[in-house]
């Protein structure tokens, strides 16, 4: 996703690298750290509120263990059996599918605070693939004990429901923008929706800095490479954003807006 330049010590905050080549398969080195959700500066965007004490005490347990995924390795593979959620403390990850053609299809990215993993509720398996594009840390949460502690904490259980809504509307979107909307429009709604997203995180709304290719947005967002960077260019030219290579200034959010359906921001 892109994070924006702000102070040390902000939630979900990530290093400057940037993530060129998103491919090796190094495997994931588990951590075995007890995580006390209960103190984690992410819990309010990735656990339900007001929890008594003794129902966080529960949810702190269905937390086994952090786990950290180094920059182009995967979290989960397409067709690997599932487990497991992952609740993502530092760091962005893609996910992506192999398209008839070979090449990667990126079908989302998520940034710290953010859970991923549901695709694999459907059938035991997962069926993308999670790459990260940076070094990442992420919570462990073993699905089968979050379906036993729903049964116990109902705002547990509606929370869930609310992550998976919300990820049936994220894909709603991405289908309107896919299907109905200029290479302006959709490059407009793609930065509109980081900056909203990042900004329930407690940073800028107007400096980001890239943490995937201009070539991964395209594919993304249903564009070639070359028509992400004309499209970067002439919002450059307009006035509307500045651009010095990974880094990106938004010059004037409405004039964003403008260029998108209303519908769509909201």
């Amino acid at each position: 996703m892109f994070e924006p330049s702000t102070p040390s010590g902000k939630p979900g905050e990530a290093h400057a690298h940037i993530a060129i080549t998103p491919v090796p398969t190094a495997p994931l080195s588990p951590h075995t750290i007890k995580v006390a959700c209960s103190n984690c500066n992410l819990r309010e965007l990735c656990m339900p509120l007001g929890l008594s004490p003794s129902e966080l005490e529960k949810i702190d347990d269905v937390v086994a263990s952090r786990r950290k995924v180094k920059r182009g390795s995967t979290l989960f593979r397409n067709g690997e059996r599932f487990t497991s959620l992952y609740a993502i403390r530092t760091g962005f990850f893609k996910t992506c599918v192999a398209s008839e053609d070979g090449r990667d299809q990126v079908t989302g990215f998520q940034m710290a605070g953010e859970v991923i993993g549901l695709d694999g509720i459907v059938n035991d398996h997962h069926t993308c693939d999670a790459v990260a594009l940076e070094d990442a840390e992420v919570c462990v949460m073993p699905f089968e004990r979050i379906e036993e502690l729903s049964r116990e904490v109902n705002a547990l259980q509606r929370h869930v429901h609310k992550i998976m809504s919300r990820e049936i509307v994220r894909e709603n979107g991405v289908m309107l923008l896919l299907g109905s909307m200029r290479a302006e429009e959709r490059l407009a709604a793609f930065l509109l929706n980081l900056v909203q997203r990042l900004h329930a995180r407690g940073f800028s709304q107007s400096e980001l800095v890239l943490r995937m290719t201009r070539e991964e947005i395209g594919s993304y967002l249903g564009l070639k490479l070359e028509t992400v960077s004309r499209t970067f260019s002439k919002f450059v030219e307009d006035g509307i954003v500045e651009v010095k290579q990974r880094h990106v200034r938004i010059l004037n959010t409405d004039a964003l807006k403008d260029i998108v359906n209303p519908k769509v921001c909201n």
